[in-house]
């Protein structure tokens, strides 16, 4: 195939019209329109129309040029597409900020949910997300303020999981509490909460008794892509919040979600964004890091014993049946959907085992715990 001349390389050509081209490559070769629609199998008035510009070059019509002149279709089809772009006045600067908006938050589904106004106007819609996350520009990886006295970037959470954290904090910020939080009582705290793990109703009561101790527990569905169970954070040097997604309404997750961040909170932990601690066998870690792994083990502890959970296995497994099941968890004082949920998450047996056993406890919770989700919402003025 004939190389093209230099000066009729796509980067060159600019505006120049593909019958422009086409002239010049008829001057080299010395034809006549009439010859080259004898050579083409197409009409001189296509080939004249071509080359005054009245008609743009088919697909059917490149292959046949680049035939002619052992050249390549392609580059006809590109140099038609670049003389017609020429020519676009488009202004793209309202889908080039609409964009960088929709690829820093999830707008629609925020909007969904009330978190921002609904509004068609770009300037108002990147003044409502500044506005929620706190900040003065989007461009920026922005950061979060974890207490009053830093913050932390996000750059590890997708756009739906970082909206997830704001709002979480937005909730808890505007949560009234009377007591202060003592790093002393949290042990206090910790035995008051293990004595409601026995049922699930009595989750209703957890807000309440973690107010008690100066924590503030909040409830936020999870936007479609965030595939978060929990995460603590600090409103100031002593303000810890806590907040649960429950996107598995399970009881055994909810009570080790729970404890987990609450270990967060015992070791004053900056901020934790906490995923996959419900429905992920432990076989399947591969890394987990040191305070992560250290929150996982606080948590079971506090709801089993690690020396008991570990005798029960050496005395059931692998036959773990439902009444063997349930004597244990009576004899722990603690719900047999949280015995289920260890062994499961140990790898002991498969998250289809013992469904009968789990229990839901999100309608429990909600009841007490300011909640955003599932038809329930604060509105947009919470700051």
């Amino acid at each position: 195939m004939r190389a093209m001349p230099e000066e009729l390389t796509l980067f060159d050509i600019g505006p120049t019209t593909p019958g422009s081209i086409l002239r010049r490559l008829l001057d080299d070769k010395g034809w006549t329109q009439e010859e080259l629609a004898a050579i083409t199998g197409r009409s001189r008035q296509a080939i004249n129309e071509l080359i005054s510009g009245k008609t743009g070059i088919t697909p059917e019509m490149a292959l046949a040029l680049a035939a002619a002149f052992d050249n390549s279709a392609t580059d006809w089809m590109k140099w038609d597409a670049a003389y017609r772009l020429s020519l676009t006045k488009e202004d793209t600067r309202e889908v080039r900020l609409k964009a960088r908006l929709y690829e820093t938050a999830p707008v629609r589904d925020m909007q969904r949910r009330g978190w921002i106004k609904q509004t068609k106007e770009l300037v108002e819609l990147e003044t409502e997300l500044k506005k929620f996350f706190g900040t003065e520009s989007l461009d920026e990886d922005f950061t979060f303020p974890v207490s009053a006295q830093r913050s932390e970037r996000l750059g590890h959470l997708n756009p739906a999981e970082r909206a997830w954290v704001f709002r979480a904090r937005q909730l808890a910020a505007a949560l009234p509490i009377s007591d202060s939080f003592g790093a002393k009582r949290l042990d206090a705290a910790e035995r008051e909460l293990r004595t409601l793990a026995a049922y699930p109703q009595e989750a209703k009561r957890v807000p309440e008794l973690l107010a008690r101790f100066g924590i503030r527990l909040v409830i936020v569905e999870p936007l479609p892509g965030a595939e978060i169970d929990g995460a603590s954070f600090w409103l100031d040097h002593s303000s810890p919040a806590i907040a649960v997604t429950l996107r598995y309404d399970r009881m055994d997750g909810f009570w080790f979600t729970l404890m987990h961040e609450l270990s967060h909170v015992r070791n004053r932990d900056p901020l934790s964004v906490d995923r996959d601690l419900v429905g992920t066998n432990a076989g399947e870690i591969l890394l987990i890091e040191e305070h992560e792994k250290r929150a996982n083990e606080e948590a079971a502890a506090a709801l089993i014993p690690q020396h008991e959970i570990d005798s029960f296995i050496r005395r059931v497994g692998p036959l773990y049946s439902k009444v063997r099941i349930v004597q244990f968890a009576h004899r722990m004082k603690i719900h047999p959907a949280i015995i289920v949920g260890q062994l499961q998450h140990r790898g002991e047996i498969k998250f289809s085992h013992h469904h009968q056993l789990l229990a839901k406890v999100r309608n429990f919770i909600t009841l007490s715990a300011l909640t955003d989700g599932w038809g329930r919402t604060t509105g947009t003025e919470v700051t």
